[in-house]
């Protein structure tokens, strides 16, 4: 295989997985791998250690912690030829959802070991990443509802973080209380969309809200477009009615829902607003311009166990 550095952020998760990432590490090393492990806890931090593994000349950089800090290290590496590979030890993960690895939590307590062993009978892939204010990601951006909600609980407490997806859903209810939308104009090429959305998303991959729903059904990682999403609305009542939608899978033809693939698109407003990238909360001046770099980052993507391997 080859020499690598893995990254453990121990502030990721449901529960510090230190006590068992040496299992993981220790199948990697049997494969043929030489992993030097680092413990690292903060976001500038990460991206020093994964751009030092570029300068070394390292095959692999691994991640165990949350899509945050696979984020951070996806954006480090991109353009590179060092591959990233993921350990999934966050909350969410869902990235390693994306690519069928099981995240660790209480019930799946072997998974990074088990994630460990399918990366390396796996195989090296090239996708795409997104660029949104001067910022690369790997799954999305958003602006909106979703990105208010980040906002608003991010960094999160290893207690909330238990209770993820309840907490999560508890917060959504809590800030769709009186939002009434962003007003946005959008353009990508020749076309322009005005209006008041709940959301508006720019997505890599299919998964989305920590990988419960499948908002973009014909996302592909790897074919040199974002897929853009236009969710009108501006009370609680459309906010329940999207949902609805998105869980049915019945957005995709909702009257006021608006989807287009583009490389590239710009969205403008009058004031500052959140965006989401990575689900890392930030605060962005207009305009914002969202963009595909093709074939950028090179990814492990895991030997096939019933998951989904795109090509």
């Amino acid at each position: 295989m080859g020499t690598g550095r893995l990254i453990y952020n121990p502030a990721a998760g449901r529960f510090p997985a230190g006590w068992l990432l040496s299992r993981a590490v220790a199948v990697l090393s049997n494969a043929g791998w030489d992993i030097d492990v680092q413990e690292i806890h903060e976001g500038r931090e990460i991206e020093r250690v994964a751009r030092e593994a570029i300068r070394l000349g390292c095959e692999a950089v691994f991640v165990a912690g949350g899509d945050g800090t696979v984020g951070t290290v996806a954006a480090a590496l991109s353009g590179s030829e060092v591959a990233l590979g993921v350990l999934p030890s966050g909350t969410a993960n869902v990235w390693a959802k994306e690519i069928g690895l099981e995240r660790l939590d209480w019930i799946h307590l072997f998974a990074l070991e088990k994630a460990a062993d399918r990366l390396a009978r796996g195989r090296v892939h090239k996708v795409d990443m997104g660029r949104a204010s001067g910022r690369e990601f790997l799954l999305w951006a958003g602006i909106g509802l979703d990105a208010e909600i980040v906002n608003s609980i991010e960094p999160r407490e290893r207690w909330a973080k238990t209770f993820g997806t309840v907490h999560y859903g508890i917060l959504a209810l809590w800030n769709s209380i009186g939002w009434e939308g962003v007003d946005l104009k959008v353009r990508a090429g020749e076309q322009v969309w005005e209006g008041r959305f709940l959301a508006a998303i720019a997505s890599n991959i299919r998964k989305y809200a920590g990988g419960l729903i499948e908002l973009s059904p014909e996302a592909r990682f790897d074919d040199g477009m974002l897929d853009f999403w236009l969710i009108g609305g501006r009370s609680l009542k459309d906010a329940v009615t999207r949902v609805v939608q998105i869980f049915l899978g019945a957005h995709t033809e909702a009257p006021g829902v608006v989807h287009f693939q583009a490389n590239r698109a710009i969205f403008e407003s009058e004031s500052k607003f959140h965006i989401h990238i990575d689900g890392e909360p930030r605060l962005v001046s207009s305009p914002v311009e969202f963009q595909t770099l093709r074939n950028s980052l090179n990814v492990l993507l895991p030997e096939p166990e019933g998951g989904i391997q795109q090509n």
